[in-house]
């Protein structure tokens, strides 16, 4: 038996307002702590009863379609969970830049498992959700959240932040990818640990300011490879940005403007280097419904 609704989600990115990496595990992977934020950016999914078990179709050629894509992988491992031998079509409309650090693939998983769980009645919690979503990747149980959220661990340990200000933000995207393993391989955490010492205490105590609290331990990995991005940086700050950063591996910068006229002002005054591309967002800081029921 099949989903029986077609469901339209809206699926977003994310940034990181701040990143530290704390250290390398014995597994290979990094212990990490970060501020991480729903933006409104978004792919749009579109999913439909099939009788294949998971065929997707994709705006992106350069994308997968097979079960090396997330969105893939989650429906199949939705089934599986379930226990019900279905099948979905996807249909996924590409908007969010690929491999920049505002993790679309994680959002795109999150958000099948979210649209097949509405369209079969919520036969799971969005705790078990996020419990499932922990099997596709570390990022894929925040986009589950109707948050900010503080992330600890590998990035799946999640403590809700809704009490985040509101910013209008400028991201300034690249016109290459980056290879978030390539930046980890390179990621020597004596040379590169962001000065300011963020600490979960700490943060509680002060609330979020980009002052304060800007800081991604991969930037200057990611800088090292790709010069433009500190450019990039500096264009925003000189049009007024209270702060701007790398998100996540990069290659996408963004940056805070505390009200929506000082971003278009910014936006109009930016001079965009080749082949980047601009999107004007705003920060998520609370529940948003992203699927929509035809």
């Amino acid at each position: 038996m099949a989903p029986a609704l077609m469901v339209r989600i809206l699926s977003p990115a994310k940034i990181n307002l701040f990143l530290r990496i704390t250290r390398r595990r014995a597994d290979g992977y990094h212990n990490l702590f970060s501020l991480m934020c729903r933006v409104s950016l978004f792919d749009e999914i579109c999913l439909r009863p099939a009788k294949a078990p998971v065929r997707l179709k994709c705006s992106d050629p350069a994308l997968p379609r097979d079960a090396s894509n997330l969105a893939v992988r989650a429906a199949l491992l939705f089934f599986e969970a379930s226990g019900r031998a279905e099948g979905v079509e996807i249909t996924l409309l590409k908007r969010i830049p690929i491999a920049a650090g505002l993790g679309g693939g994680s959002s795109n998983a999150a958000s099948v498992l979210m649209g097949l769980n509405h369209a079969s009645g919520s036969p799971f919690s969005r705790r078990q959700l996020q419990r499932l979503a922990r099997r596709l990747g570390a990022d894929v149980p925040f986009f589950i959240c109707e948050t900010p959220a503080l992330a600890s661990g590998i990035g799946d340990i999640l403590e809700p932040c809704p009490n985040l200000p509101m910013f209008h933000i400028i991201l300034i995207c690249p016109p290459f990818a980056v290879s978030t393993v390539a930046v980890y391989r390179r990621l020597n955490l004596r040379l590169t640990n962001c000065p300011k010492r963020l600490t979960k205490a700490r943060f509680k105590e002060e609330g979020f300011d980009p002052g304060r609290h800007l800081c991604n331990d991969l930037e200057p990995v990611t800088q090292a490879m790709h010069p433009e991005i500190a450019a990039v940086k500096r264009r925003l700050l000189g049009c007024g940005a209270l702060g701007a950063l790398m998100t996540g591996s990069g290659g996408c910068v963004f940056g805070l403007f505390g009200t929506a006229d000082d971003a278009r002002n910014a936006a109009s005054a930016l001079a965009m280097p080749a082949g980047w591309r601009l999107f004007s967002v705003e920060l998520m800081t609370g529940p948003v419904a992203l699927i929509r029921d035809p």
